[in-house]
């Protein structure tokens, strides 16, 4: 991600490959965020992003109601890659044309690649990659060119650098495509631009300086439940505000056999977390006592939790201020 832009957007048309291009993207070190298709124009511009990744779908573009992307979008000045369905919505959109060929095309597929541009500088002009379309780009939009060809897709790939456009019929973000990480990194930096400045790392050091901030000299109290989500927050608190913190933990009696001790003891342990366990096995229980429908569970188990926590909390808060410390 760049210092003065916002993250690398996937759009997602509905099928399972924008996680995979969105995790792609960040191996790549450049950070990326899903939306989906129905976010306008103006909202997905307003995120400030790097670049606007189209993924793959199951539709055709030409079928009624088949999701379609605002031509508006191409003039936001915001680089665009199109992907499979992306790529065929992005032409589309640009005035070029699709067509439902006859020669559908699915798995390791051939691609010749006939102008390396700048998706293809350092790829043999022949390789094998993965596709998965009915339909395909028959005619590239005024101002691209086309860079790659198949049998099926006589436009497999086009781009247009001044415009910082490009796309392929294929998909590269899966392993499959022979040197499909190099396309797409040759996107993200030779077309978009991107610096491959981001880490994981870069993320906590971001949300500890944001917690610190938001804290200050107060104490902080967080809900503990034993799974990775409340775990994973308490253990970035903790390294933003260290002892300023108190964790809860609730035992609900309905964890898997000796979680609650092995929360208690084991991540103590291993954070050194200054931790408050309430007993509620007995109230939970007589709560769900007879009451069979899953729904109604989940309500009374929302509903328990929230009133023991906020119990637990009081009981925290008092002693605090027991000692002269804000919360």
């Amino acid at each position: 991600m760049t210092s003065d832009l916002g993250p690398v957007l996937v759009v997602d048309f509905g099928a399972q490959y924008a996680q995979l291009i969105a995790r792609r993207v960040r191996e790549a070190h450049v950070y990326s965020e899903i939306v989906p298709h129905t976010l306008p124009v103006a909202e997905l511009v307003a995120k400030r992003p790097s670049a606007i990744i189209l993924s793959g779908g199951p539709s055709s573009v030409y079928e009624p109601g088949a999701p379609s992307v605002d031509a508006a979008l191409f003039e936001a000045g915001v680089p665009v890659f199109g992907i499979c369905y992306g790529f065929q919505a992005m032409a589309q959109a640009l005035g070029g044309a699709v067509a439902r060929t006859g020669l559908s095309e699915f798995g390791g597929t051939p691609v010749r690649v006939v102008e390396p541009g700048l998706l293809f500088p350092d790829v043999p002009t022949s390789l094998s990659v993965w596709m998965s379309h009915g339909d395909s780009v028959s005619a590239a939009p005024a101002g691209f060119t086309v860079t790659a060809e198949s049998d099926g897709a006589p436009v497999a790939a086009f781009e247009c650098a001044d415009r910082r456009m490009a796309g392929v019929q294929f998909h590269p973000e899966v392993l499959h495509s022979e040197h499909g990480q190099r396309v797409l990194e040759h996107f993200l930096f030779d077309v978009a631009g991107c610096r491959p400045d981001w880490t994981m790392t870069n993320v906590i050091d971001e949300q500890v300086e944001s917690i610190r901030r938001q804290v200050g000299s107060g104490r902080v109290i967080c809900g503990l439940s034993g799974g990775v989500d409340s775990a994973v927050a308490a253990a970035l608190v903790q390294r933003a505000v260290g002892d300023q913190l108190t964790c809860v933990f609730v035992d609900h009696g309905l964890l898997r056999k000796g979680e609650a001790v092995q929360v208690e003891r084991d991540y103590v342990a291993a954070t050194g977390i200054r931790l408050v366990v309430v007993d509620a096995q007995e109230r939970f229980l007589t709560a769900l006592a007879g009451v069979s429908d899953p729904e109604t569970k989940r309500k009374i188990i929302g509903r328990e939790f929230i009133r023991v926590f906020e119990d637990a909390a009081r009981g925290v808060v008092e002693d605090a201020g027991a000692h002269g410390e804000a919360v």
